[in-house]
């Protein structure tokens, strides 16, 4: 039984990241949720007691596999400068997968104080994992220049997101070279 209760909650996890990436926080409704997995709208609501809550589950679950992912390209690198260009370039390239856009969606949505709480913290990792790398090019404010840094970033996240004229590459390598040239103040 546990089994079976973890696999919908799965799968009902899986329609969140799905109708969030489709049409963002307004798409992701209970009935919404139920038509997607065939599962009665009173069930919904005995694995989740409202969109926040939801919420704060995916952030919970999708949130550490891509900070996971990008501390790991951090890690490969070599040097103070191929640790930020991993952290941009890792970022950027998780727009396209669904957990990505799922969680984008959401973070510009209305959600309740815990969620935000919680995103929040995880940006917060990723934030740390940038400071050490500019701490160690000797930066004077590796915390604001760690801030204004992932700044660059969402700016082109949402660039790339928006489908805009660019290709996502030409904003990748724009968004590298002006956290690059940047950090070395």
């Amino acid at each position: 039984m546990a089994e079976h209760r973890s696999m919908q909650r799965g799968a009902l996890l899986d329609a969140a990241r799905s109708l969030l990436s489709e049409g963002g926080t307004e798409a992701l409704t209970f009935p919404a949720l139920a038509e997607r997995t065939g599962l009665a709208r009173s069930s919904v609501y005995e694995y989740f007691r409202s969109r926040a809550a939801v919420v704060e589950e995916l952030c919970a679950v999708d949130f550490p596999v891509w900070a996971a992912e990008i501390e790991a390209a951090m890690e490969q690198a070599e040097s103070p400068e191929a640790k930020i260009e991993a952290y941009v370039r890792s970022q950027l390239g998780l727009v396209g997968d669904r957990r990505h856009r799922a969680v984008v969606a959401i973070s510009a949505g209305e959600l309740d104080a815990g969620a935000r709480e919680k995103i929040r913290a995880a940006h917060g990792g990723l934030i740390a994992m940038i400071v050490e790398a500019l701490s160690d090019l000797g930066h004077a404010e590796p915390r604001l220049a760690a801030m204004l840094l992932q700044g660059v970033v969402d700016a082109a996240v949402r660039r790339i997101e928006l489908g805009a004229a660019e290709d996502p590459t030409v904003v990748t390598e724009a968004a590298v070279a002006m956290a690059l040239r940047g950090v070395r103040g």
